[in-house]
């Protein structure tokens, strides 16, 4: 089960949210936008202004993007298409934990292969996926919980090689790393998977959207529920794109944190690990169960992923405020 919790603390850094809000301006654009709804007539099923929107944001023909209730939903969808009984699943561990979770949904067989650090894919594991014969291929870049990125080419040589779907989860791409839309349009098989959540602080509105070949989008239609994403979530998509300059201001504003985080905690005597994300994988040199309790008790929630990465815990680049109370927290605890 997924259930990261979600409690009162004054540092909540467990689950990747962005910690800024976008402006006032934002909220009173969508405010506006709302007043103008319908609702009482179904939305658009095709999201069509919102797509149209996405295609002048990346570059990719609108009928090469498909948009849901968040990227999870995206990557359910997907499965339901292209898995099934006797059908695989492959994924490289450690990774996002829904993954598993989404294959048992979509009742398809999973497939792990294990990564070990830098967890970078080599040809190794290139040649053992196509030993595997998985229909999808699942390939989390910047992953999490590592924070680490997959370069193209690796992306490149698993699509040309394995007849399977290779499905790159790019949730955090806008914090760093290198995307892999442009094999989009070299690959049918490639699909890229973004979220609102991240980079457009708007985890409350679950919008998800991927970059596909057009057969995907028809693909992608068969499963769809009718009228999947409601009128309120796609206003709040359209009107987040016409702030995005607003947005990535807020990513500057992250990415310092996450640098700061990367800076002050190895001479505290913790390991830390390269982000591309917003957030910072760490072992810490006591138990991390211990530890995430420790700093329970100080009003700081991060994320225990020792069971992902043995002995390791990971904090979200939150605030200035926020990231002060974890060093000063963790600082005590070490002490």
């Amino acid at each position: 089960m997924y259930d990261p919790p979600q409690l009162d603390v004054k540092a909540r850094l467990n689950t990747n949210e962005c910690p800024y809000p976008l402006p006032a301006s934002f909220r009173e654009d969508l405010a506006s936008a709302v007043r103008d709804l319908s609702l009482n007539r179904y939305p658009d099923r095709e999201a069509g202004k919102l797509r149209a929107a996405l295609a002048r944001h990346t570059g990719q023909p609108a009928e090469g993007i498909w948009v849901a209730n968040g990227s999870n939903e995206i990557l359910l969808q997907l499965l339901q298409a292209y898995g099934g009984p006797g059908r695989r699943v492959l994924i490289f561990e450690p990774t996002y934990a829904m993954y598993p979770r989404i294959a048992w949904a979509a009742n398809s067989e999973l497939v792990r292969l294990p990564l070990e650090p830098p967890w970078v894919i080599r040809a190794r594991e290139v040649f053992d996926t196509s030993k595997a014969d998985p229909a999808m291929i699942l390939v989390c870049s910047p992953n999490n919980p590592t924070a680490n990125t997959q370069p193209e080419e690796v992306i490149a040589e698993l699509a040309s090689r394995a007849p399977a779907l290779v499905i790159v989860d790019e949730a955090y791409i806008e914090f760093g790393g290198t995307s892999a839309a442009p094999l989009v349009r070299r690959f049918p098989n490639v699909v890229v998977v973004r979220t609102f959540s991240k980079a457009f602080a708007l985890a409350g509105a679950r919008i998800g959207y991927c970059l596909a070949h057009p057969q995907v989008i028809e693909d992608l239609r068969r499963v769809r529920l009718p009228y999947h994403l409601g009128a309120l979530t796609q206003a709040a998509g359209l009107v987040a794109l016409a702030h995005r300059e607003d947005a990535v201001r807020i990513l500057d504003a992250v990415r310092e944190q996450r640098d700061r985080l990367l800076a002050e905690l190895p001479p505290m005597g913790v390991e830390t690990y390269p982000s591309f994300a917003n957030f910072v994988l760490f072992r810490p040199p006591r138990p991390p169960k211990l530890l995430w309790e420790d700093l329970l008790e100080r009003d700081v929630l991060v994320r225990d992923v020792s069971e992902a990465v043995a002995g390791c815990l990971r904090v979200t680049a939150g605030t200035p405020e926020e990231v002060d109370r974890f060093l000063t927290s963790l600082e005590e605890v070490l002490a």
